[in-house]
């Protein structure tokens, strides 16, 4: 039997390894699988797992208030340390490109574990947008021995960096959990969404906003607000509802500009379940995320990507997306190409989504089951 061990520590990877941990579930004479959170964020990762009923096995509880890079990474490696040392797994999962997932493919490399890591090949050929994600990436890139691309041009990004072997393309595990968790939030009902939303029009265009990239801090955010000030302005028929992150640097300029208007809703980050209901009640999706550029396509929901370079280029190139940057005119350009132009809208909406069809986690097992590498 294999030792399985899965580390992850922010809400979007608990989401992405959620219906990879229930796949592997089904196979208990195949696998002995464990779960390793580190907690980088704490509250947020833990509505997840609470959401998808998954119980950690290993807990670090390394989330500190301002917490630098330097530290994270230090306790980061030390603690997996002991983990490795507990559990002497044959493999190990790490997903996207976080601190932890970078520090948790080097600790395996450190101690001589294969190491798998899901999205792999994710490039913006900017090493300091997005920071630290790009590196985190491309090391890991290096550290990994089993490399689960998203998409075509994810593998080519590999190629390039010579990395050949154990490369296959599968589809985003992120699709898989939205489809699970709107399966879950069906058979639960949603009279308690509707409830919690009580203050939203929903016979209105409604955007949501999501913004929270470092990259952003300070004058591009202002920009960013004013354009959402100008639309809720522009348009009555619009509500904008946008759960505002915790960071000082996004709740400042967010709160000083946007406040107080009566079509905008500034509300606390979301759950994950209500943050994918409301998505799916959306007309249109501004955001710097990178889930939510693969997620919202497969809603039928135009996304307008507020970064300079994303490294999910797919989506930009299939139509599902839209890059406008932290330019104000930009934003506000776009968006009202959509809100008043019927044929604009259903381009987007209509695009085939190129990051999967939720079927990426049985994909994982079905190669790892094959492998004669493990």
């Amino acid at each position: 039997m294999n030792k399985v061990l899965l580390i992850f520590g922010t809400r979007p990877e608990a989401i992405k390894m959620a219906p990879l941990i229930k796949e592997f579930e089904r196979y208990p004479d195949r696998f002995n699988v464990k779960v390793c959170v580190t907690a980088q964020h704490r509250e947020m990762l833990d509505q997840v797992l609470k959401f998808f009923g998954i119980e950690p096995d290993y807990d670090l509880n390394l989330m500190k208030p301002n917490q630098s890079l330097f530290e994270l990474t230090a306790n980061l490696i030390k603690e997996l340390e002991s983990v490795l040392k507990d559990f002497n797994p044959d493999l190990i999962f790490v997903q996207g490109d976080t601190t932890t997932a970078f520090v948790g493919a080097l600790a395996g490399f450190y101690n001589k574990v294969k190491v798998a890591h899901i999205e792999a090949g994710l490039r913006s050929n900017n090493k300091y947008s997005p920071f630290p994600e790009e590196v985190n990436r491309v090391l890991i890139g290096k550290l990994a021995d089993f490399h689960f691309a998203p998409t075509e041009k994810a593998k080519r990004n590999l190629l390039k960096e010579g990395i050949k072997n154990n490369v296959w393309v599968v589809g985003n595990t992120v699709i898989d959990a939205l489809l699970l968790g709107l399966q879950i939030i069906k058979e639960q009902g949603e009279e308690k969404y509707y409830r919690y939303f009580d203050f939203m029009d929903f016979s209105k265009k409604i955007i949501l906003v999501t913004g929270h990239r470092r990259e952003s801090f300070g004058e591009p955010f202002r920009n960013i607000c004013f354009a959402l000030k100008e639309l809720a302005d522009s348009f009555e028929d619009v509500e904008i509802v946008y759960p505002v992150h915790l960071n000082p640097n996004v709740r400042k300029p967010v709160n000083e500009i946007l406040r107080g208007h009566s079509r905008i809703h500034l509300i606390e980050p979301l759950e994950y379940p209500y943050l994918i209901w409301l998505m799916s009640k959306s007309y249109l999706v501004l955001t710097d995320s990178g889930g939510i550029q693969e997620e919202a396509p497969s809603l039928g929901k135009p996304v307008l990507v507020m970064r300079e370079v994303t490294e999910r280029i797919e989506g930009i190139e299939a139509g599902t997306a839209k890059l406008v940057g932290t330019n104000k005119e930009k934003i506000i350009l776009e968006a009202v190409k959509l809100l008043e132009n019927q044929e604009e809208y259903n381009k987007m909406a209509k695009a085939v989504n190129p990051y999967g069809d939720g079927t990426a986690s049985r994909k994982i097992l079905k190669i790892l089951m094959e492998s004669r590498n493990l």
